[in-house]
C-alpha cells in the first residue's frame, strides 16, 4: 500500500510530469516528423534523428552522475568507464552478429580478429551472440565493477577529492588496457562496421527511428528510477551523508553501504546510456574511457543544476547541442568555450539552469502573492 502512494505522488509531481512530458512530445514530434517526405518544411533528416538520441543517452548518463553527485555528495570522474562498459557490451553483440559478412568472410571470428592472427574466440566473446546475454552484460558488467571499486573505496572511507581522483585513475587505466590489442577488443579502432541488431539493418531509416525511441524511453525509465530513489527513505539518507557524513555514521547507520547501493545503480544506468548510444553512432572505441569525457560529464551536470536530475538533463542536451554547434564552426575553440562554460556557471549560476529556473519561479510566486494580499 506505502508503495502505491509513493507512486502516485511521484507521478503527481510537477517536475516528473514535466520531464515525461517534454519527453513525450519530442518522441513523437520528431518520429512523425522523420516520416514527412523529403522537401516538406517540417521533416526532420534520420541523420537529426540519431544525432537526438545520442543526446538523450548522454542526458541519462547525466542523470545516472546527478544522483550520485547531487544527492550523495560523490563526485566521480570515471563515470565515463561504465557508459563505455556498457557499450562495449553492446558492441560484441552486434560484431557478433556480422558472421560471414564481415572482410575477410569469418563466420566466428571479427575482422580485426582475423587480421591479428587470431585463431579462435576469446571466452569472454561467448555468448553475445545471444541479445538477451549482452543485455545482462550491459547491466552486470559496469554493475560489478562499481561493486568492486565501490565496496574498495568506500570501506576504506575515501572520499571527496581523492575519491575523484582515484576514479579518473580508473577510467585512464581502462583506456591504456582497451588500446592494446591484446585485449581482444579491436584495440585502436574499437568495434564498428556493424550490420544488424535483433535482425534488422541497424542503418535503416526504421532502426534509427525506434533506437531514437528506445532512447527516449530508456531516459524517462531511469529518470523515474532515480526519482523514485531520491524521495524514498534511502534518498533521505543520502542527502544525510552528503551534508554530514560523520553525524550520519554516528547516529548509527552504515554510510557505505548506502554509498554503495546508488553508486552501482548509478554505473548500471550509465551502462544502459552506452548500450543505446552504441548502435546509433555506428562505433565504440577506448576514447570512450578518456577522462575528459568524464570531465564533461560533470560540465553538463554543473551546468543544469545538481540535485535535480531534470537539470541534468537539460544541461546534457545544451551543451552537446553547444558542442554540435562550436566543433562544425569553430573546431579548435571548443574546449575553450567548454572551460569558458564552466568558469561561467561557477561564478554566475552556482546552481545552475535549473537553480535559475527556480529562483525565477519563486519570484513569480511572491509577486503573485503580493499581489492577492493588495486585493
Amino acid at each position: 500500500m506505502m508503495q502505491d502512494v509513493q507512486t502516485t505522488s511521484l507521478f503527481k509531481e510537477r517536475s516528473t510530469l514535466l520531464v515525461l512530458g517534454a519527453l513525450l512530445v519530442v518522441t513523437v514530434a520528431v518520429t512523425l516528423a522523420n516520416l514527412l517526405p523529403q522537401g516538406h518544411p517540417l521533416y526532420v533528416s534520420t541523420f537529426t534523428v540519431s544525432l537526438l538520441g545520442k543526446y538523450l543517452c548522454y542526458a541519462l548518463l547525466a542523470v545516472a552522475l546527478d544522483l550520485v553527485w547531487g544527492y550523495l555528495g560523490i563526485l566521480s570522474l570515471g563515470h565515463g568507464a561504465f557508459f563505455a562498459l556498457g557499450g562495449y557490451a553492446m558492441g560484441m553483440y552486434l560484431m557478433r552478429q556480422i558472421g560471414a559478412r564481415g572482410v575477410y568472410g569469418n563466420p566466428e571470428l571479427p575482422d580485426f580478429m582475423v587480421f591479428l592472427n587470431w585463431h579462435e574466440l576469446p571466452w569472454y566473446w561467448h555468448g553475445f551472440s545471444s541479445f538477451p546475454f549482452a543485455m545482462a552484460m550491459v547491466l552486470l558488467v559496469p554493475g560489478a565493477l562499481a561493486f568492486v571499486f565501490g565496496w574498495l573505496a568506500f570501506r576504506s572511507r575515501v572520499s571527496g577529492v581523492y575519491f575523484s581522483i582515484i576514479t579518473q585513475a580508473l577510467t585512464y587505466a581502462l583506456m591504456l588496457a582497451f588500446y592494446r590489442n591484446e585485449m581482444g577488443f579491436g584495440g585502436n579502432n574499437g568495434l564498428t562496421d556493424f550490420k544488424e541488431i535483433l535482425g534488422a539493418d541497424v542503418w535503416a531509416e526504421d532502426t534509427r527511428r525506434t533506437m531514437f525511441i528506445a532512447s527516449s524511453v530508456a531516459l524517462a525509465a531511469g529518470y523515474l528510477i532515480c526519482r523514485a530513489i531520491t524521495r524514498s527513505r534511502l534518498g533521505r539518507l543520502c542527502v544525510a551523508v552528503r551534508d554530514s557524513e560523520a553525524r550520519t555514521r554516528f547516529i548509527g547507520y552504515r554510510v557505505e553501504h548506502v554509498k554503495l547501493a546508488v553508486f552501482v545503480v548509478s554505473a548500471m544506468l550509465a551502462g544502459v546510456a552506452g548500450a543505446l548510444y552504441v548502435p546509433q553512432v555506428g562505433i565504440i572505441n577506448p576514447d570512450q574511457f578518456s577522462p575528459l569525457f568524464s570531465i564533461e560529464l560533470v560540465v553538463w551536470v554543473a551546468l543544469g543544476g545538481r540535485a535535480t536530475l531534470y537539470g541534468a538533463i537539460i544541461g546534457a542536451l545544451v551543451v552537446n547541442y553547444l558542442k554540435t554547434v562550436f566543433t562544425g564552426v569553430m573546431p579548435e575553440a571548443w574546449l575553450f568555450a567548454l572551460g569558458g562554460l564552466f568558469v561561467l556557471v561557477t561564478v554566475a549560476l552556482p546552481k545552475g539552469i535549473a537553480g535559475l529556473l527556480r529562483f525565477r519561479q519563486g519570484q513569480a510566486r511572491t509577486a503573485a502573492s503580493r499581489q492577492e494580499a493588495k486585493a
